[in-house]
């Protein structure tokens, strides 16, 4: 018997047309999560060909309650499909014009589940995709004269670099056009917050007394375009956070108390998913006790960062010029992988992180170790059979999410020379962690030992 495996938030499976009214609800929440995906009518539950009787009456039958139950109106391709013998039902289908709602109701899928949008979530999805349907399109009275020149150059370079973007000859207005930033001549939304002279984006910048916003030791307002403020609030970070030192038998390395990826990360993520247009301002703020970045944006979903990190799930993207734009410059590594990355750098230093979501925006927070705290060590950690470097845990972390990264990236990831990289992947090797399999171009690391806890020992 042939099986098609399990239902995902893309794919669902009905026994037979008998459920089409179940269905219709699975197609709108499907729709309304991820704008495309696909049903099949004769596949049980759990993935395995059932077979139905399929006749030409049978496909106009699922197309007409399509069109009566679903709005707005979706277009989607109906077509029987014999597998080993059997007849099944496929309706693959799309569209833009979220929210859909089926027999007047709304919903949404979550994991292999529908369930109907509360208002609350129904009233944020309707202004999302009024906001995406028409800002970052929206035609700006600038034009290519009223660009960044080098920080379109800047940019050019970096996709050349990393292989993002064919070496085609610098030509500003091509550029522009070829990045959908140009309308009629004149930039759009995405392209004036990304690449405009004049600063069309505001970041405020603060390092506080305390935990709370009461006192601050060093303010600092900038307005600059997204490429640029990237950069600036990274710069503002690092100046403010704690660094040590671990000097080796030759070498002297700084250490951050965050790891700069995972800040990189958050900061281009909160550049990436904020609501523009609206006249809020990022935020970078700094406290003893923890570090704050915060989007003018609602979380685009009804999960939360750990979620992301934890689950295979979709990424949600409000942003789709501004998003596509900075992973060509390779400030995006992957659209959904982000916070992955992000907790993986910081489960391997130690740094607790969190998140705040409010009506009108969103925080990731890093907390900062105090500097003047003893951990306290139990026996059994003392009598663990491996201990891992923190080179060595950042390693393993990443290698765990993704085994095909070069020793290059994986010292651009952690912040670290390749030399450096080259030992951890020696000292992991070496007790038995990890082993190469294929050759150095093309194979990949293999995890040997999953068993790894959050202090970095088996």
């Amino acid at each position: 018997m042939i099986n098609f495996g399990h239902e995902t938030e893309e794919l669902e499976f009905k026994k037979s047309t008998s459920e089409m009214h179940d269905a219709m609800k699975d197609i709108v929440a499907i729709l309304n999560k991820h704008e495309k995906g696909i049903l099949y009518f004769g596949v049980a539950p759990n993935g395995d060909v059932k077979g139905l009787q399929v006749v030409e009456s049978t496909l106009l039958d699922v197309s007409r309650v399509i069109y009566e139950s679903i709005k707005p109106q979706i277009y989607p391709q109906i077509q029987k499909v014999t597998i080993d013998g059997c007849d099944i039902i496929e309706v693959k289908f799309s569209g833009r014009n979220k929210p859909y709602s089926a027999y007047g109701k709304y919903y949404i899928r979550v994991a292999d589940e529908s369930r109907e949008l509360t208002p609350a979530e129904l009233k944020e999805m309707m202004v999302a995709s009024e906001y995406s349907e028409r800002w970052e399109q929206f035609k700006t009275p600038y034009t290519i004269r009223d660009i960044d020149e080098s920080a379109l150059k800047d940019f050019y370079n970096r996709a050349i670099a990393c292989g993002r973007l064919p070496d085609d000859g610098y030509d500003a207005e091509k550029l522009l056009n070829k990045l959908g930033l140009l309308k009629n001549g004149n930039l759009n939304n995405a392209g004036y917050v990304l690449f405009g002279n004049n600063g069309p984006v505001t970041l405020k910048m603060a390092v506080f007394a305390s935990d709370e916003k009461l006192t601050f030791l060093d303010i600092n307002r900038t307005e600059d375009n997204i490429f640029r403020l990237v950069d600036i609030a990274l710069t503002y970070i690092k100046r403010n956070i704690r660094w040590r030192a671990e000097i080796g038998s030759v070498t002297r390395e700084e250490i951050p108390e965050i790891p700069l990826r995972a800040l990189r990360e958050i900061v281009i993520n909160s550049f990436a998913h904020a609501e523009y247009g609206t006249g809020s301002q990022h935020e970078i703020d700094i406290h003893p006790g923890k570090v704050g970045i915060y989007n003018p944006g609602t979380f685009p979903s009804e999960f939360s960062p750990e979620d992301f990190a934890t689950k295979n799930l979709s990424s949600i993207i409000r942003n789709e010029l501004i998003a596509k734009v900075l992973y060509i410059c390779h400030d995006i590594e992957s659209f959904g992988s982000g916070f992955k990355r992000v907790y993986a750098l910081c489960n391997a230093e130690n740094v607790p992180c969190s998140y705040e979501k409010t009506p009108i925006g969103f925080s990731f927070i890093f907390l900062r170790n105090d500097p003047n705290a003893q951990r306290n060590v139990s026996e059994s950690e003392q009598n663990v059979s491996v201990a891992l470097s923190k080179t060595e845990k950042a390693v393993y972390q990443l290698l765990k999410l993704q085994p095909n990264l070069t020793r290059k990236e994986l010292a651009i990831e952690i912040s670290k020379t390749i030399k450096t990289v080259q030992r951890a992947l020696d000292g992991l090797k070496n007790k038995g962690l990890i082993a190469r399999v294929g050759n150095t171009r093309t194979g990949y690391w293999k995890i040997l030992d999953d068993d790894i806890d959050s202090r970095g020992k088996i």
